[in-house]
């Protein structure tokens, strides 16, 4: 019976790993806006700010929302070599985690600022689209911190610590 196919039952942690490819069309959406927003301030002079801010703000929104659903992924599985290089070393490791912390926290202080003290809708927009930037990011932390626990070297792997306490 080569023919027939066996069904193997689909796992939550599956569909989220598929839903996380999301992450690329947003991604790529984000790019589209940045090059467009690029072009606006290039030729600034007929238009205004108005096309670019905008542009900006869809860039920054298309791309937290790119980065959260990133947070889908299964942190057992890295995405490349380098990534897997990254979290096997701690110092690197806790490095690339103050880096996103940074990013994240960096990016919602001024979103929140700017939206505090923003005069006009454009910059709002702007801000709000900085402050959903930085919860995406949020979530990406939250993912590497993850990864970094599961791939570390110098640690006993989760599973196998979990095991011992059983």
């Amino acid at each position: 019976m080569s023919g027939l196919r066996v069904r193997r039952k689909r796992s939550a942690r599956d569909v989220f790993q598929w839903i996380s490819y999301l992450q690329y069309p947003a991604l790529l959406v984000a790019l589209g806006y940045a090059v467009v927003a690029g072009i606006a301030a290039g030729s600034v002079a007929p238009t205004g700010w108005t096309q670019a801010f905008e542009g900006w703000n869809h860039m920054l929104l298309y791309a937290g929302i790119g980065i959260g659903l990133s947070s889908l992924q299964d942190p057992a599985r890295t995405q490349n070599a380098l990534s897997l290089r990254i979290w096997r070393d701690p110092r690197k490791g806790r490095w690339m985690l103050v880096l996103i912390a940074f990013y994240a926290l960096g990016a919602m202080v001024l979103g929140l600022l700017g939206a505090h003290a923003a005069a006009g809708t454009l910059v709002n927009q702007l801000a709000f689209g900085l402050l959903a930037f930085g919860l995406g990011m949020v979530g990406l932390l939250k993912t590497a911190i993850e990864m970094r626990e599961h791939h570390r070297l110098d640690r006993a792997p989760v599973s196998a610590a979990v095991e011992a306490t059983q």
